[in-house]
């Protein structure tokens, strides 16, 4: 994707002037913001005449896994030396117009890492998912190769011989947030597949990785080649492999087993037996993360209740010892932790693994323990929502919902948050016509203070609360209540930008409303 011809259009308001962004986007590194399409403009032409690649980051304050980054990536002297080399752009994406600029870069999901060239092409989005080490190595090649990702897969595609670094570019390449700038979702199952036999011989690691993100890819509803399953055996049986495919591994450990072993029975216990080894190996390499060492735990913990139902809060058969370890971890992981940015990331997950095991009480005490050393307490609080919601309290759970809204901060964190509160009203309290409306008009409120509201997560939240409303209004009171709603959100479209066709598009197809 070319950028510098997209300047001019780009909205990017985050009032942060062009300060660096160590305090929100982590320390050591001079990330420079944007006040204006003039900044973008300037890094860019910066970059440029520097001869420099441009890194962009896009996340929020609020997000785990940025967090995580924060505490084991940006903070890293190795990343810290490297990014002398680029010239380091960080996007809040609570900033004024930041949701604008995220149609535009194509991103969405928070941590996306981008790897531009000097001259603005999009070289790779780096795995945030991975190791930090693993992210250094990907970056460090983006960095001298120069190379578009998508030309070399093209190139992989053709057929055409690419060396070990070109093919470590796609198996290391941020799948997860390519918001389809490669390949269309559908075709991403496939095309996986057809990368790892093609690298095969070419570079062992990064062969591997491909075929086990083509059968995660593939997992849901669909059996494996059987003849695969000696390969997955033998790396959950070699430590070094497994700790390469770590991420892999803890994130897709339920789909691959079912995959390779579809019906519950003996191949079935032993695969997971198998897996569950390796995922002990893993939960205590020191040298990992701590949240990517409970997140392996947390792995073990989702094949021993594979048997449950998904969402089933009091899963059956899990083993005491597990049980005790999970308490145990938590809790430690919970005493040893000082930095303010692991914290965010670790104890979101403890809580997390805690309630997959069923121990409500203990995630819900880890939570409440953790409110007033987070900087940002309502991401936990809207977790204690969802852990009532999961045991059927629904008032403790619409309270949760509520306060964290309430202490949300950011406009597009806020209308998230909003709409996961309007949610929970209309799922488990529809009768309450006066709450409903009153938090409905308190978003249509917020967005029409927010230039970035009709854009990216914060249209999908608007969209989410419109969606709902047309199916919740069937009483009189009801049907009043949103009269009153699509008039005050008639309001807000007509006073958008003209200029904003987007925008005013966006806006009125919410409720199905035009301008008087």
């Amino acid at each position: 994707m070319k950028l510098l011809p997209l300047f001019s259009s780009l909205a990017l308001a985050l009032a942060l002037g062009s300060t660096p962004l160590h305090a929100s986007t982590g320390p050591g590194v001079s990330w420079q913001a944007a006040a204006a399409d003039a900044d973008i403009d300037r890094y860019f032409v910066q970059a440029k005449a520097e001869k420099k690649p441009v890194l962009l980051y896009w996340g929020a304050k609020w997000c785990p896994p940025c967090n995580q980054l924060k505490a084991t990536l940006f903070n890293r002297a190795d990343f810290i030396e490297q990014s002398k080399a680029f010239v380091a752009v960080g996007i809040d994406g609570d900033g004024p117009g930041a949701q604008k600029l995220g149609t535009r870069f194509k991103v969405r999901g928070y941590p996306t890492l981008i790897l531009f060239s000097p001259a603005g092409n999009e070289i790779t989005r780096l795995p945030g998912e991975a190791d930090a080490g693993q992210v250094m190595k990907v970056l460090q090649l983006g960095l001298s190769s120069g190379r578009p990702v998508k030309a070399v897969l093209a190139d992989a595609k053709a057929g055409k011989k690419l060396n070990a670094n070109e093919w470590r570019l796609l198996g290391f390449y941020g799948w997860e947030t390519d918001e389809q700038q490669l390949l269309p979702v559908a075709e991403r199952a496939a095309t996986l597949a057809q990368l790892a036999k093609a690298s095969e011989g070419a570079d062992a690691e990064t062969a591997t990785r491909l075929w086990l993100k083509s059968v995660g890819a593939l997992a849901e509803g669909k059996a494996a080649d059987p003849a695969g399953l000696p390969r997955l055996r033998a790396v959950l049986g070699d430590a070094a492999q497994s700790h390469a495919q770590m991420d892999v591994l803890t994130n897709e450990a339920p789909d691959l087993v079912k995959a390779f072993a579809p019906q519950a029975g003996d191949a079935r216990n032993t695969l997971v037996a198998e897996f569950d080894a390796a995922l002990k190996r893993l939960n205590a390499d020191a040298s990992l993360s701590r949240a990517d060492r409970l997140n392996a735990l947390q792995a073990r913990i989702d094949l021993a209740r594979l048997e449950s139902p998904k969402d089933e809060p009091n899963p059956k058969g899990i083993p005491a010892a597990l049980l005790a370890e999970a308490r145990e971890q938590a809790s430690r992981a919970n005493r040893e932790v000082t930095d303010g940015y692991e914290r965010q990331a670790v104890v979101t997950e403890a809580a997390h693994l805690l309630g997959r095991a069923g121990l409500w009480k203990e995630s819900d005490e880890l939570l409440k323990s953790a409110l007033a050393r987070s900087h940002s307490p309502y991401y936990l609080m809207s977790q204690l929502g969802g852990n009532a919601k999961k045991q059927g309290k629904k008032q403790d759970a619409l309270r949760w919902y509520e306060e964290a809204f309430n202490k949300s901060e950011g406009p597009a964190t806020r209308l998230q948050w909003g709409s996961n509160y309007f949610g929970a009203l209309i799922e488990m309290s529809p009768e309450d016509t006066p709450r409903i409306e009153k938090a409905a008009a308190q978003l249509f409120a917020e967005a029409e203070k927010d230039p970035g509201a009709f854009y990216e997560r914060s249209e999908r939240s608007l969209k989410k609360v419109a969606t709902l409303l047309a199916t919740w209004g069937q009483s009189p009171a009801q049907q009043a209540a949103v009269g009153r709603l699509k008039s005050q959100l008639d309001g807000v479209c007509g006073k958008l930008d003209a200029s904003d066709a987007k925008a005013r598009s966006a806006c009125e197809g919410l409720m199905k409303t035009k301008k008087a």
